[in-house]
């Protein structure tokens, strides 16, 4: 006997594998088949399908994230994946409705990369892990041969501590809720794309690169019952809120009118062929809430630089249907669904 026949079977047919290794980490149903069937019934605590774990700590919780920036450029308008890095940690633990406190960093470098770009890359880590309040505590460096590590990939993991009791996660919305979305969308994606195929545009398009745990921390301070949280990474708005129906099994209902696309970013997605609703975002969330806190957190969000344009987004129907629904423009209903596969793969 050998250890093969401990093995259990692969939940996943050997005829998805291509389809699965095409998915580029993000966004689409394939890789949410990949989560659901194959890491969450093996790993513990994936049963949440949150930004990261949510853990006991003596008489206290903490928040616990992990993620991999294969971002390409490294450098683009508005950010680097050295600065993205340290903001997509502290993004995803605030989502848990976690302080922010520590991060760890390992770096893979292929061999032939310059030190300076080393030193830009370190140095924005640094800047950014100052200018979120958290400390860059240990980590790790591999080189790999030349031409297998596309310049630098980054691992990070990052430790809050949640200071409420609050439990904040897809579960815990309920019918009545508002959803409010922190601000435009689109440009991270959008800034990406342009400044890998050299396009250009009447004006500048940069990232929303951004940490949000700040603003984050004022809802929480100011006693706002927020249900759940999520940031709108890799499948944009549309895949955020999908993910958030699907796991609650109610619905959401959305305003078109309500989310806001800048005009160049908005034109750049027509002429590239894109929906704005799926680009990814780096500095922006949704905020479902308690409906009796709707005007105390817009005014909070209002006041915060990366809240400024906030705007109420829909509600949570008491309809048990695990799905999106958006009111168009001109009044008519569709079903807001998940792309098969990612948009813009090497985005984050």
């Amino acid at each position: 006997m050998t250890t093969k026949d401990f093995a259990p079977t692969c939940p996943i047919p050997i005829a998805q594998y291509p389809q699965v290794l095409l998915a580029h980490g993000g966004g689409g149903r394939l890789m949410h088949s990949l989560i659901d069937k194959l890491y969450a019934p093996t790993f513990d605590h994936l049963e949440a399908q949150h930004d990261g774990a949510v853990l006991p700590l003596g008489d206290a919780r903490m928040a616990f994230t992990t993620d991999s920036y294969v971002v390409r450029p490294l450098f683009f308008p508005g950010g680097d994946i050295g600065q993205m890095a340290v903001h997509g940690t502290v993004n995803d633990l605030a989502m848990c409705g976690a302080r922010p406190l520590y991060i760890s960093t390992s770096l893979i470098l292929e061999e032939g990369l310059p030190m300076e770009t080393l030193w830009q890359v370190v140095q924005s880590m640094q800047s950014a892990a100052a200018a979120a309040g958290v400390h860059i505590v240990t980590g790790d460096t591999k080189v790999v041969d030349k031409g297998k590590g596309d310049g630098v990939f980054i691992n990070t993991a990052g430790i809050g501590i949640i200071e409420h009791d609050l439990n904040i996660g897809p579960r815990s919305i309920r019918a009545g809720d508002a959803i409010i979305l922190s601000g435009d969308i689109g440009r991270h994606g959008i800034a990406i794309m342009a400044s890998r195929e050299g396009l250009s545009f009447e004006s500048d398009i940069e990232s929303d690169l951004a940490p949000v745990a700040d603003l984050v921390m004022n809802l929480l301070d100011a006693g706002i019952e927020v249900h759940c949280l999520r940031d709108l990474t890799r499948g944009g708005l549309a895949t955020a809120l999908v993910e958030i129906a699907q796991s609650s099994n109610l619905q959401l209902q959305i305003e078109e009118a309500a989310i806001q696309v800048r005009e160049d970013v908005r034109g750049a997605c027509e002429i590239l062929g894109f929906d704005p609703m799926y680009v990814a975002n780096e500095g922006r969330f949704v905020a479902i809430i308690a409906a009796d806190d709707v005007q105390r957190a817009l005014d909070l969000f209002h006041q915060h630089p990366l809240g400024c344009d906030a705007t109420l987004l829909g509600r949570v129907t008491d309809q048990r249907t695990g799905r999106v629904t958006m009111t168009s423009l001109i009044g008519a209903n569709r079903i807001v669904d998940m792309l098969s596969g990612e948009q813009l793969p090497r985005i984050c």
